[in-house]
């Protein structure tokens, strides 16, 4: 498949394209706001930049370690709690829950700053927890305003549509990095990282607050022409076209973020560099350019409906004089009735109820194994600019790793989305297996770290980032293939809570103490009462910890095999059937 960006159309190409029809009827457009959406989402992941300035949380303001696990469990519950943002979307415009998202992002993350820049009184524990978890839920705002309003507007193309912004999302720490290199230089602190943490999601978020909409394209008309991209998936050819753009995205962040930690970069180096990355995060706007000229301006029409009032589905359009109102809801029954029919088990790939998924098996697999190995993964994030720092690597070195922590997470999650549906689809391998590999993979990064291997911080960094983003498309599309679409929503937000409660449980209870009892036996008594910084150096400081890790990462591998043998013969069938 051969990805082309061109401008053609008789007529005269260029007449065409500066007329003030076309402008509108771009502005106007779906794959507009798909470009917004990749943008917004590529400024939003602030979260997975915490292992670079939490250093700087612990110097600054004298936080222990447990302390600063407290805050890392606080930023991932933000971040991957989202009920809040999902009910405002289901009343309101995408723009509405844009704008909620970047106050809050503005809010929360400028108090960090103002506190590591010395400009408010120190806060407490508590109230810092606060700041960072407003900061980080932010995030879900900026997610489920993109995510929902582009499954809306491609409807026949899911799949492609969230691998995509996905994996911009992945993208977006190291993206924020390279930007903070340009605008304050490569002697900065991470104190101005998070100023721009705090600026600049919410600025390119405000930008974009009238592009973000739903638009559903009208039924052409019989004998009307149809674009082949638009024919083949609802843009196949599209989404491939900006896959590409995305991977050469990627592999140019890699490749800067390997030269420069062994050249000196000057802060005109450091702009050129972020110009060659400006170019290709805009680039995706000569594909929209060339989409919404085959199309013709009549095949489109804005809606401006809240998310409640749409279907998931495209469905053909019908006057609203003619819409039938939708059925009354059954009515309540019993506790009895209730009680029998949540704990009755479904076949799998049926429409389950949120009760029947909540105490299914498969759900309770499916948590266990998500929080052991997303909460492994997640204190190796977290705790990486630690981790470096008692290992004695250099500070470049460590942002470094951290950067490139970004580049694997999106490299992870378009694989697995890939590689398991190729693997699914033509050998009838069950996605579950995907996810016990995954595990599999991420023990090798922790006893990377557990044994502090020389100069193997970089390859920790790629097995922790590529098993991270791996399990978040493989749980996803597990749950819709078990449990059926039509409480997905739900399913999947209960999904993404294992993540913050196993990271709680390895993060703070388990590394954050045993570093912080580290760290007080090398100074010789205990820490401080109400906090203090003491350093900890070598590998003692995470070995106990990320043993611990691994063994719990290694459960949760074997529990997920327990689903492997449970949808064996669910997925030697048609699964889509």
């Amino acid at each position: 498949m051969v990805c082309h960006v061109k401008l053609s159309k008789p007529g005269g190409v260029a007449a065409e394209v500066l007329t003030a029809r076309f402008a509108r009827h771009v502005l106007s457009g779906r794959w507009l706001t798909l470009f917004a959406c990749l943008l917004i989402l590529s400024a939003s992941g602030a979260t997975y930049a915490f292992g670079i300035y939490s250093r700087a949380l612990r110097a600054s303001l004298g936080y222990d370690q447990r302390a600063v696990a407290t805050l890392a469990f606080f930023k991932d519950l933000g971040s991957n709690v989202g009920v809040p943002a999902g009910l405002l979307n289901e009343v309101a415009p995408p723009w509405a829950v844009l704008a909620v998202g970047a106050a809050m992002n503005l809010a929360g993350y400028l108090m960090v700053y103002l506190s590591l820049a010395g400009r408010v009184a120190r806060p407490p524990v508590w109230l810092m927890c606060a700041y960072v978890c407003a900061g980080a839920h932010s995030q879900a705002f900026a997610g489920t305003a993109a995510l929902v309003t582009c499954v809306r507007n491609f409807p026949a193309s899911r799949g492609a549509v969230l691998g995509l912004l996905k994996g911009y999302v992945g993208l977006s720490s190291a993206i924020l990095a390279q930007l903070h290199l340009a605008l304050y230089g490569g002697g900065s602190d991470a104190t101005s990282l998070v100023l721009l943490i705090a600026w600049l999601p919410a600025a390119v978020s405000v930008a974009f607050l009238g592009t973000v909409r739903v638009v559903s394209p009208q039924r052409r008309r019989p004998g009307q022409q149809q674009s082949a991209a638009s024919r083949r998936a609802g843009g196949g050819d599209v989404f491939f076209c900006l896959l590409y753009i995305s991977i050469a995205l990627a592999a140019y962040i890699l490749v800067m973020i390997v030269v420069q930690r062994q050249a000196s970069f000057s802060r005109a180096a450091y702009a050129a560099s972020a110009a060659g990355l400006l170019l290709l995060l805009f680039l995706p706007l000569a594909v929209v350019l060339e989409e919404s000229l085959r199309a013709t301006p009549t095949m489109v029409t804005v809606v401006e409906k809240t998310a409640a009032q749409l279907p998931m589905a495209e469905v053909p359009a019908t006057p609203a004089s003619t819409v039938d109102p939708l059925p009354p809801p059954p009515s309540s029954c019993g506790l009895t009735s209730f009680l029998r029919n949540a704990f009755t088990p479904l076949a799998h790939g049926e429409d389950y109820s949120i009760p029947q998924a909540l105490v299914s098996v498969d759900m309770v697999i499916l948590f266990v194994a998500t929080a052991c190995g997303a909460g492994g993964t997640l204190t190796a994030i977290d705790n990486m600019g630690q981790i470096g720092q008692s290992l004695g690597y250099p500070p470049r070195s460590v942002d470094a790793a951290v950067s490139l922590i970004s580049v694997w997470n999106y490299a992870g999650r378009v694989a697995a989305g890939y590689g398991s549906e190729a693997l699914l689809s033509r050998h009838r391998i069950p996605r579950p297996l995907a996810l016990t590999v995954v595990l599999l993979f991420s023990c090798a990064g922790h006893l990377l770290i557990a044994l502090g291997v020389p100069r193997a911080l970089y390859a920790a960094s790629v097995l922790t980032g590529l098993c991270f983003g791996a399990q978040w498309p493989l749980l996803y599309a597990v749950i819709s293939e078990l449990f059926g679409l039509r409480r997905y929503p739900t399913l999947y937000n209960l999904g993404a809570v294992a993540s913050p409660v196993g990271a709680y449980l390895l993060n703070v209870r388990v590394a954050g103490r045993l570093y912080d009892a580290e760290a007080a036996r090398q100074h010789g008594g205990a820490l401080p009462v109400g906090g203090g910084d003491k350093t900890c150096v070598g590998v003692e400081c995470f070995r106990r910890s990320f043993l611990i890790i691994t063994a719990a990462t290694a459960a949760g591998a074997l529990v997920s095999l327990v689903l492997v043998w449970r949808t064996r013969e669910f997925y030697r069938g048609d699964i889509y059937d």
